[in-house]
């Protein structure tokens, strides 16, 4: 039987954006219910790495990419590839991403994602402060490794690039590499440190506890949101065995959110990337700061009690079953930088929720405020949930939001 419900905000998924967006408007004094099939916090949100990554300005789609991407994507060992069963669907999205790898559309994006991120370690340290997880945030920063010296010496313009968005970054040569994870082999490149990088110990359970704070004061529906219908006095969302009406809705279902928007009159680009990552248990990760090796495209996280290791990007959509190719990648990347590894303990599959400007949907729907998106942030969701939060916040509130909407909003694809 369904059951009839009416609130004042719906917050539709309960991943860390959505979790953030209800922590905001309930410490405005609003009503918040929020919608989501699983339990809050999952997904994404558990399986990241775990990094407030504010260094990260560069979108996925750049003329370097451009310029490799059919063999990128055609080869199977690449960190960037396609699920050759999703490669019809996916070719509107392809060509849009073709299109934003160009070397204009790259620095739009760069500066849209800058414009996101500044204050993003602050913003998350005020948060975790108010839900009991400042202990879960390490302040050691972050490195990117460079296993040959062609690629140490390519990545100063790359750096450069960051600098000119505000991004401190220091390039390192291998005996200080050395100095700062002696558990690191030898290379012959280097690094780039990103000394005011922030990272979590346990990304689980800090949306946990976020989770928890929420729900003492939020309503929770555990349905999946089919439908979205506007009505004169309200907005109707229904499910399996739901039916609720709101005043307001904030589309925040991350890779989920697709078809949600285009009901809300807003048809936007999104697709899906499939993250992985693989752990290994042990009572002393082998790193004391988030390090990746930018040739293999994963990070080694050193999380409590275990080495994470996450990342590459899969484009194959929704429903296809995990890629046991893709889990050995993992396996046999982070063997190449620590040989001895055993068997890992475990492995995961989530979704992110990926624009082809990977700059995420932000803003008001075009038929009207009483929908609010926020979903598409890729890489950088567990970065940008406090900012994002902060932004419909301030739109529901009626201010100004606390940067300028203009390259986030959903109609920028009309």
């Amino acid at each position: 039987m369904t059951e009839h419900i009416t609130t004042e905000i719906a917050v539709i998924g309960a991943g860390v954006v959505g979790l953030s967006v209800a922590e905001a408007l309930l410490a405005q004094g609003h009503e918040v219910t929020l919608v989501d099939p699983n339990t809050p916090g999952m997904g994404a949100s558990y399986g990241n790495a775990g990094t407030i990554a504010d260094y990260a300005v560069m979108p996925v789609g750049t003329p370097d990419v451009l310029k490799n991407l059919p063999s990128l994507l055609l080869d199977k060992h690449s960190p960037l590839a396609i699920r050759r069963a999703a490669l019809p669907s996916l070719m509107p999205w392809l060509l849009r991403f073709a299109r934003q790898s160009l070397p204009g559309p790259t620095a739009r994006n760069a500066a849209a994602i800058a414009g996101l991120l500044t204050g993003a370690a602050p913003l998350w340290q005020g948060l975790a402060q108010r839900i009991g997880g400042a202990d879960i945030l390490q302040h050691r920063g972050c490195l990117y490794l460079y296993e040959t010296a062609a690629a140490y010496r390519a990545a100063g313009k790359d750096m450069a690039y960051r600098r000119t968005h505000g991004i401190t970054v220091d390039l390192i040569g291998p005996d200080e590499l050395a100095r700062m994870e002696p558990g690191l082999p030898p290379v012959e490149g280097g690094a780039a440190f990103f000394p005011k990088a922030v990272f979590m110990s346990d990304p689980g359970q800090m949306v946990r506890l976020l989770g928890l704070r929420v729900l003492q004061k939020a309503g929770y529906q555990q349905c999946r949101a089919d439908r979205l219908t506007r009505q004169l006095d309200g907005i109707i969302v229904e499910g399996p065995g739901l039916r609720l009406r709101a005043r307001q809705v904030v589309i925040a279902a991350g890779a989920h959110s697709r078809a949600l928007a285009a009901q809300a009159g807003d048809p936007v680009p999104l697709d899906t990337e499939r993250g992985y990552h693989v752990e290994w248990d042990m009572a002393a990760p082998r790193l004391t700061r988030p390090t990746c090796p930018t040739s293999r495209g994963f990070y080694l996280c050193p999380m409590t009690g275990r080495l994470r290791v996450a990342g590459t990007v899969e484009l194959g959509g929704l429903t296809l079953p995990p890629s046991p190719h893709r889990i050995a990648k993992l396996i046999e990347g982070a063997r190449a930088i620590f040989p001895d590894l055993p068997e890992p303990s475990r492995d995961w599959m989530g979704f992110r929720p990926s624009m082809p400007d990977s700059v995420p949907v932000i803003g008001p729907s075009r038929a009207g405020a009483d929908v609010i998106h926020a979903y598409g942030h890729g890489h950088i969701g567990l970065t940008l949930a406090p900012i994002t939060a902060e932004i419909v916040a301030a739109l529901v509130a009626g201010k100004a939001p606390p940067v300028d909407m203009a390259p986030y909003l959903p109609h920028r694809f009309a």
